[in-house]
């Protein structure tokens, strides 16, 4: 494994290996690396001859009073476990290394945006556009994966990539949990253990989502007010937003529509973001008209939130 620390260092190694006819695939990452980051490692391994994995906290995702700071790091720990993976590069830059002066550029996808972690976090995916172009143009990978459990940001990605008819294939990859069902994220380590036991109500919120859907065949605003109970009754839990929308254009649907009348046209997403103290979690899923059966149970009763 070579850890490289420059630009030029790294176009060197891709040119060469683009001479050579090998598939570059692109891991991403911020570090502090977990199971999650893990299968996105095995994911390109499996599909590309070459894998470069990037580590960089990017301040330009970060507003002025977000973690950018004390986001968790280990780069010790990080470079193992890449080792271990049989990563073939790992990109470590400095801040000064991207951004060597000011940014007078920068990438906006519109409209996808201005909803869920976009409305929360005023120009957070500016930021994050604007890194993920800048890597993109730096590795050339022919796939790049991203985890699903930013849902938001693999569906802007993707957009910034069609739109601007880059040469790569986003590559969206399903949502690690822990055992309980906790997404796994870097910023879990946050948590208290108060903390931590209340936020598995995101979790049990979802799987609970598609029992109402399902057996209920809920409108979704009924079904957000459902998840909206069940969160809130974690004494801890600050809801930033709960979203029923289409996907991936992020898109508000019709509120007095069942669920499953919108899935016969398009597919959904039910997206939360939660905070626990100072710790913001987000988490999702995806709804499909293959994934939920509507079970016909008139006398079905109340709703037990546990």
């Amino acid at each position: 494994m070579e850890v490289m620390n420059t630009i030029s260092q790294l176009k060197q190694f891709i040119y060469h290996n683009k001479e050579q006819k090998q598939s570059i695939g692109f891991v991403p990452t911020m570090g502090y690396l977990h199971e999650g980051h893990r299968s996105l490692m095995q994911k390109a391994k499996s599909e590309c001859d070459i894998v470069v994995l990037s580590i960089f906290v990017n301040p330009l995702q970060f507003g002025p009073n977000e973690d950018f700071e004390v986001y968790p790091r280990d780069t010790e720990r990080d470079l193992q476990i890449a080792q271990d993976m049989n990563i073939d590069v790992v990109f470590l830059p400095t801040v000064k290394e991207m951004y060597p002066s000011e940014v007078n550029t920068k990438v906006s996808v519109s409209n996808l945006t201005s909803r869920l972690c976009g409305a929360s976090r005023p120009g957070h995916f500016d930021g994050v556009s604007t890194v993920v172009m800048k890597l993109l143009n730096i590795v050339e990978p022919d796939k790049a994966f991203f985890g699903q459990k930013d849902a938001q940001q693999v569906a802007v990605i993707t957009q910034m990539v069609f739109d601007l008819n880059m040469n790569v294939e986003i590559v969206p990859c399903p949502i690690i949990r822990e055992k309980d069902g906790l997404a796994l994220s870097s910023r879990n380590v946050y948590l208290n253990d108060e903390e931590r036991v209340q936020a598995i109500r995101l979790f049990e919120a979802l799987e609970l989502s598609e029992r109402w859907i399902g057996e209920m065949n809920v409108t979704t605003e009924v079904l957000q007010k459902h998840l909206y109970a069940h969160i809130s009754s974690a004494p801890l839990a600050k809801i930033d937003y709960i979203e029923i929308l289409s996907y991936p254009d992020l898109q508000p649907i019709e509120k007095t529509n069942t669920v499953t009348q919108i899935l016969a046209d398009k597919e959904i997403i039910v997206a939360l973001a939660v905070k626990f103290g100072k710790t913001r979690l987000i988490d999702n899923r995806i709804y499909t008209n293959n994934t939920i059966k509507v079970k016909k149970q008139p006398d079905l009763g109340g709703i037990v939130y546990v």
